[in-house]
């Protein structure tokens, strides 16, 4: 039996990601999953880092991975297409929306999210339900959660 090596799911978009163990990990997860991976930078470290390629390995290889210079890049190329920021301030429930395959869901960085700008021009915004009096979750757990309901949607 073969396994494919993509799906036409949702895409993952990350917004100028500062933690290099996380970006890591989502990308070992997009890579295991076949989803496709956007990375909007300047990223907040080298993808030379230790810390990186600790948890890459050899996923790096094995993954889809489309890098943008700017926000500015990203947005030209998304013209056609629906982004979905996954946001903790979004009033919808990531499990009440309806993902299409070409979405791409855009996370903001670790420390800071995406700016107020982004965040008021971005239409669609999805958040993770969680236990009052608690900030986030981790960026690549958030990524998991969320990709893996617009797969069980799409595929």
């Amino acid at each position: 039996m073969t396994q494919k090596t993509s799906f036409s799911g949702p895409k993952i978009a990350l917004y100028q990601p500062d933690i290099p163990q996380n970006t890591a990990a989502i990308i070992r997860t997009c890579s295991c999953l076949g989803v496709k991976l956007e990375i909007i930078e300047p990223c907040g470290f080298f993808l030379s880092d230790p810390r990186f390629k600790r948890v890459v390995m050899d996923y790096m290889d094995l993954s889809s991975i489309k890098f943008y210079k700017s926000y500015r890049d990203f947005e030209r190329e998304k013209m056609n297409e629906r982004v979905i920021l996954s946001t903790t301030k979004a009033r919808e429930v990531y499990t009440n929306f309806k993902f299409k395959t070409n979405d791409t869901i855009l996370f903001g960085r670790e420390s800071s999210g995406v700016p107020k700008s982004l965040h008021d021009k971005i239409r669609f915004k999805l958040r993770i339900p969680m236990i009052k009096n608690r900030r986030s979750l981790n960026l690549a757990t958030s990524v998991a959660i969320i990709i893996s309901e617009g797969l069980r949607q799409t595929l």
